[in-house]
């Protein structure tokens, strides 16, 4: 049986990034490495897979938005419908998270998808960017792979897209999945093993996978805390009307009582509005406190997260139930 052919859509970030210091781990210089400079110093790669390369833009991630996303699930269907048999996406780490979680909700393929990044540049000593995009190829390749969605690699362990977060500014372990953890590693004899699969709504059983205009959606994330009050939600609402709000919630997902006037005029306008939290981990949950704001919950998806249900949602025009059925099954 031949290699795989994999498609490497590159981005850019800190995978793709340089220093003259090789101990300098922090003012280096995003997008200095092309995704062909990147495969050139990795031969290893070519024991794996045969690799076509797409550079789709070389930059930081916190440049990433909706125009990227709906370019990448694009284009991943065309290169999947032309024969490639899986798509790996280097990625800078700060959004990483967010571009692989529309991608498992929209790109309507059972093939593997799978994003990496580093933590450290490619140009760093004990750099993780050299293994992590090695391994994510393998995870690409590999035929138990398919029908699990959009994958993240990091640091030799393979997360679903949904469960995955960034949460430490510069460890290498910094990606996490605390509700549920990793679905595999790589392991030092290059194998990849799975230890679980997902079983929420994705790829296509996902009722976003469908062909999506170019509308975009204004869904802001406001963040509650002690001593918030009611002037942000108010202006938001008087002078940049939303089309629908998260809010990244105290504890279970609560906002202060000065919050909650605003969000009884989104109510009656029409704007549904998801209560989240601001939390690591754990579920937001329907309590009495919700039902006169009409607020539809999270269940554990971070705020960050739920805005991208939340602005699919509105792009194809769903009620309020949907919308929280949405939530309950993707």
């Amino acid at each position: 049986m031949g290699k795989p052919n994999i498609t490497l859509f590159a981005l850019g970030g800190t995978i793709s990034a340089h220093h003259p210091l090789r101990d300098e781990l922090r003012h280096y210089r995003t997008g200095h490495f092309t995704a062909q400079e990147l495969l050139a110093a990795l031969p290893e790669i070519n024991n794996t897979a045969h690799i076509t390369v797409e550079q789709v833009d070389n930059v930081t991630s916190t440049a990433v938005d909706l125009p990227h996303w709906l370019r990448l699930k694009h284009q991943i269907e065309r290169h999947f419908a032309e024969g490639a048999d899986g798509i790996v996406i280097t990625h800078g780490t700060n959004t990483l998270e967010e571009t692989a979680y529309f991608l498992h909700l929209t790109v309507n393929s059972t093939k593997p998808i799978v994003l990496v990044g580093s933590q450290r540049p490619f140009s760093a000593l004990s750099s993780d960017a050299h293994l992590n995009l090695l391994n994510a190829v393998r995870v690409a390749a590999e035929p138990t792979c398919h029908g699990l969605g959009t994958l993240v690699l990091m640091n030799d362990k393979i997360y679903c897209a949904r469960d995955v977060s960034k949460t430490h500014t510069y460890h290498v372990e910094s990606f996490q999945a605390f509700n549920t953890g990793p679905i595999g590693t790589v392991d030092p004899d290059r194998q990849v093993r799975l230890s679980h699969r997902p079983v929420r709504s994705h790829s296509t059983l996902s009722r976003f996978a469908v062909p999506l205009d170019d509308f975009a959606p204004y869904v802001p994330i406001l963040f509650s805390h002690a001593g918030a009050d009611q002037r942000l939600l108010e202006s938001l609402m008087q002078h940049h009307t939303p089309h629908g709000i998260v809010m990244a919630g105290t504890g279970a997902g609560r906002c202060s009582p000065l919050e909650e006037a605003p969000l009884l005029t989104a109510r009656d306008q029409g704007i549904p509005v998801v209560m989240s939290s601001r939390l690591a981990s754990g579920r937001v949950l329907p309590i009495e406190y919700y039902d006169k704001f009409g607020l539809i919950t999270a269940d554990d998806l971070p705020p960050q997260k739920a805005r991208i249900v939340l602005l699919l949602t509105i792009k194809l025009g769903l009620n309020k139930t949907a919308i929280q059925e949405a939530f309950n099954t993707h």
